[in-house]
């Protein structure tokens, strides 16, 4: 197995900047995630690293090898699609083995190295079905057999489980979690959709619009330990909330226009974090208590009127208004074994959270 390395790659589309001067390490063996809005590259970085597409500048190296300018079928990176691109005359079997079939690959090793893969995505006893006859779950299992079977160094999924419903894509990502750990070939998987990103990647970058990487790091890191506004917003849920940073006694507080202060944590200090300075508090749903009732026990304190109610199943969101007319998103995990209080419309409500719960981000 190789890393893929990219460096400063630029790529424009009729005039258009849609990648600049990015550069990007991927180690060998990782389950790495491309996660950004419509529009801001990753599509086209994937096509680059699979030679569908040639780079305005910048190079690509797989380990230490140039690969720039290689042809696609010198590469041993294969690509799952979005729409599989199956072939719908071919059944099961022959679509996966088309690329051995088409290296020359001797009859009994093809069908030895087709059954083991067919096995390894659960599509034993459909092998002579043709692709209309499956459900979408085992087309896409096809196209994951069809691109693994000649052994590529690197996969590379577009958007891979965007056709399928919830139920079935929730299944799929764990069976691709489970697929990348046999395998341990480098899996580079491209999305919108940051519950996918969250669900599979050892390691997943966040793409701005700008053509650029907003931010690197381990799925935790990400959703706890946001860069910016946008990596906030995007990835998950979260509340914005903008202040001015004091500092009392070594003691770091964010005054809040009609809410009053509210202690942050702040230990590791920033070019930008300084007193009197504007910053934004970024606080997630599910880091906020609601209750009827008073707490002694958090940092911070907040009071409002319900206003929304929205049950998931799993938990329950209610938009609370402020008295300084913010709206305050707070999720509630729905859990049996510890009963919850009745919160209805209209209710006047206490929000409370942990200092350590806040992300100070640059205003």
């Amino acid at each position: 197995m190789r890393s893929i390395k990219i460096e400063n790659i630029s790529k424009a589309y009729d005039g258009e900047l849609i990648l600049e001067n990015l550069s990007l390490e991927i180690p060998a063996g990782q389950f790495f995630a491309l996660l950004g809005p419509s529009g801001c590259g990753k599509t086209s970085l994937l096509r680059l690293i699979a030679g569908l597409e040639s780079v305005d500048s910048g190079k690509i190296y797989l380990g230490d090898q140039d690969i720039t300018d290689q042809p696609i079928y010198e590469r041993r990176i294969n690509t799952v699609f979005q729409q599989y691109a199956l072939f719908p005359h071919l059944t099961v079997f022959e679509n996966v083995a088309y690329s051995l079939r088409i290296k020359g690959v001797k009859e009994a090793s093809l069908r030895e190295k087709v059954y083991d893969v067919i096995k390894m995505v659960r599509l034993n006893g459909l092998e002579n079905k043709f692709p209309r006859s499956l459900s979408g779950g085992q087309q896409q299992r096809v196209a994951l057999a069809r691109a693994i079977v000649s052994e590529p160094e690197v996969l590379l999924l577009d958007e891979p489980l965007a056709a399928l419903d919830l139920k079935l894509k929730e299944e799929m990502l764990i069976e691709l979690i489970d697929l990348q750990d046999k395998l341990r070939t480098t899996f580079i998987y491209v999305t919108h959709d940051q519950f996918e990103a969250l669900t599979v990647a050892d390691k997943m970058a966040i793409m701005h619009t700008n053509g650029g990487i907003e931010q690197l790091g381990t799925p935790k890191q990400i959703y706890e330990f946001p860069v910016s506004r946008f990596v906030a917003n995007f990835v998950g849920n979260t509340n914005i909330i903008e202040g001015t940073l004091k500092d009392s006694e070594g003691k770091k507080f964010v005054d809040v226009a009609g809410l009053g202060l509210f202690s942050v944590d702040a230990p590791v200090e920033k070019a930008w974090m300084v007193p009197s300075n504007n910053v934004y508090m970024s606080v997630r749903p599910e880091k906020i208590f609601i209750s009827k009732k008073g707490r002694t026990e958090f940092s911070n304190h907040l009071e409002g009127i319900v206003t929304d109610i929205i049950y998931y199943g799993r938990s329950t969101q209610y938009n609370v208004r402020l008295k300084n007319e913010q709206r305050l998103m707070v999720f509630e995990q729905n859990e049996e074994h510890f009963p919850q209080e009745s919160i209805d419309y209209y209710d006047k409500v206490n929000l409370y959270f942990q200092k350590e719960n806040v992300v100070l981000l640059e205003y």
